[in-house]
């Protein structure tokens, strides 16, 4: 049946900020696996359960995620929650999905302590085993529908082969970039239907002061902070230039906020690969880590302000790029030019998805055949039997905790 982009506008945006937080609060809680992974199960939730966002839109909305600085699946939660229930959904869906992993990483940081021994190892293991048959799930769905003809499928396959031999942190972006020239060039065929669930409750005036607000803050504080000499404008400077200099997912920002805060002393080393190590363990965004970091570091504020003061310097920046460009997407992703462009960077994003599969999800992850065994029940539970990503968290666990027993 067809639906009028206005009736799919209408539907996209029926939703309470209540409904947004819920939904994504249970994903800040089941989410291990890192952003790559995140990106799977947002896909599971909100393109094949709720429906709230289609497939196109949704890999659209990675491409574009995965351009800006700051941490790409955050982003890609946060325009959902926008377009689901305007400015309070992109709020509510940015607080539930950060608030498990920052209030664990806050515990942590006082001392609440970590897993320990073989069952704590072997539930940790299990859990980024969960995180493979996500990924794996997403990389197969995403490319029967956004690699259906060998144009796109070898677009994907070179997208992939960059980042599997590249070491740059910058690969990632390149990779998109080559894609989208690709698509120009090779899928001008056929149309890809203009969705209104795109479509953001963000004006363009909006948009213009969001920007203009990213980049005053980023020239800005430095400014203040050496006119003030206040401890918080500091901190909340070395948080909010960490992460709008961040592009390539969240892996990227532990050498600029190692730089930031152990280099002038304000903590160790080992506190800041303890809580490193933290951070790998808990669900939902790495990004949290600045939730420990605020809570530990020396200067003050520090302990539970000083979390919540590195969660907002850290995420700020992303969010109002994000807000700054998103007016702007829906037009241009319309014209016939954009569309071409869009089949080819979508494409490159099921490659970057298949790269990660490897590297780092599935080579970090899968060490021994009983491995391979738990993410392949894992695998066929999520695409065959169509089981929820909590029952394959709960398996993986249970599976790599009775395996470290043995």
């Amino acid at each position: 049946m067809d639906i009028s982009t206005n009736d799919i506008s209408v539907a996209a945006h029926r939703g309470s900020p209540a409904e947004v937080f819920w939904a994504f609060l249970k994903l800040g809680l089941t989410c291990f696996g890192g952003p790559i992974a995140h990106i799977g199960y947002f896909r599971d939730e909100f393109v094949l359960r709720r429906k709230w966002i289609d497939e196109h839109a949704y890999a659209d909305l990675v491409g574009l995620c995965q351009f800006l600085p700051g941490p790409a699946s955050s982003q890609v939660g946060f325009s959902i929650g926008l377009m689901r229930a305007g400015y309070l959904g992109a709020l509510a869906a940015w607080v539930g999905f950060t608030l498990p992993s920052a209030a664990a990483l806050v515990l942590f940081a006082y001392g609440a302590g970590a897993l320990n021994g073989s069952i704590g190892n072997g539930l940790l293991h299990g859990l980024k085993l969960t995180a493979v048959a996500i990924v794996a799930q997403a990389v197969w769905g995403m490319a029967r529908n956004l690699c259906p003809d060998r144009e796109r499928a070898s677009i994907a396959v070179v997208a992939a082969l960059i980042l599997l031999f590249s070491t740059s942190s910058v690969a990632q972006i390149g990779a998109i970039v080559l894609g989208g020239i690709a698509g120009l060039w090779l899928c001008r065929g056929g149309t890809l239907a203009s969705s209104g669930h795109v479509e953001m409750p963000v004006s363009r005036t909006a948009g213009i002061v969001a920007l203009t607000g990213f980049f005053l803050l980023l020239f800005g504080l430095p400014v203040l902070r050496e006119l003030t000499a206040s401890s918080g404008l500091a901190l909340f400077d070395a948080f909010y230039r960490s992460g709008a200099l961040v592009f390539g997912g969240g892996h990227v920002v532990l050498p600029l906020l190692r730089e930031a805060f152990v280099t002038p002393g304000w903590l160790g080393d080992n506190a800041f690969l303890a809580g490193y190590g933290a951070a790998q363990a808990v669900p939902g965004p790495l990004f949290t880590f600045a939730a420990y970091l605020g809570t530990v570091v020396t200067p003050n504020p520090h302990g539970v302000i000083g979390a919540g003061l590195g969660l907002v310097g850290i995420f700020l920046p992303g969010m109002l790029v994000l807000l700054g460009v998103l007016p702007f997407w829906d037009s241009f992703r319309k014209r016939a030019s954009a569309q071409a462009m869009m089949r080819g960077v979508n494409a490159a994003v099921v490659g970057l998805l298949g790269a990660a599969l490897y590297d780092p999800v599935w080579t970090s992850s899968v060490h021994a055949p009983p491995d391979f065994g738990i993410a392949l029940v894992g695998f066929v539970l999520l695409t065959v039997w169509r089981a929820p990503p909590l029952v394959v968290v709960v398996f993986s666990a249970a599976a790599g905790t009775a395996v470290s027993i043995l």
